[in-house]
């Protein structure tokens, strides 16, 4: 996860929306709110793309809370069977729920440590299917291997962005070793 600025991934996370509300009067930006007021009052509520609202949040011009995808009934949701919980609905199509939720802890400091261990168990109960999918997708019935979270096909398609990158590099290996096993070498020193 990086936050390079020339990276897709974290441009694309940026660009999440996150439901802001405006502390003063800003003149000039009510068509943000969707009406035909000129101004925006203070107290509006508006979602606004991470990248605009980290930059007026700083500023002390937004204030907001804690995004559904992170809210309590989601980490309970993650604590009962993180596999069977679907990220990529969480956070929109293709969505970037780790990279999303990183960012938010970092603006979020009052419940940052709770945030990022959240993601962290997360990401360490998800990974073990995620891993054994990759390797075992070959397979005729793509279920996931000693898992009670239903089908691969379902855990694959609710992985969020860094899922679907580190399932795709684990397919890679595993052609990769399976192309050296069939080799020759591969045959010689296996039969060792």
């Amino acid at each position: 996860m990086d936050d390079d600025y020339y990276s897709l991934n974290a441009i694309l996370a940026d660009n999440h929306k996150l439901a802001c509300t405006f502390e003063l009067d800003v003149p000039g930006l009510g068509y943000l709110e969707g009406g035909t007021e000129p101004d925006l009052p203070a107290g509006a509520k508006v979602e606004l793309p991470l990248w605009l609202a980290q930059t007026l949040f700083h500023n002390g011009l937004v204030t907001f809370t804690l995004p559904t995808p992170y809210s309590a009934r989601v980490k309970a949701a993650l604590r009962a069977s993180a596999p069977a919980l679907r990220l990529s609905s969480l956070v929109g199509a293709n969505g970037w729920w780790y990279r999303f939720g990183r960012r938010i802890a970092d603006l979020h400091e009052e419940e940052r440590d709770a945030q990022l261990a959240m993601l962290r168990e997360a990401f360490s109960n998800r990974l073990p299917p995620l891993q054994d999918l990759a390797a075992h997708h070959a397979s005729s019935d793509h279920s996931i291997p000693e898992g009670g979270a239903g089908t691969g096909e379902a855990f694959k398609e609710g992985m969020e962005g860094d899922e679907r990158e580190l399932w795709a590099i684990g397919q890679d290996s595993g052609r990769a070793v399976k192309a050296w096993y069939d080799s020759s070498w591969g045959r010689r020193r296996g039969g060792r």
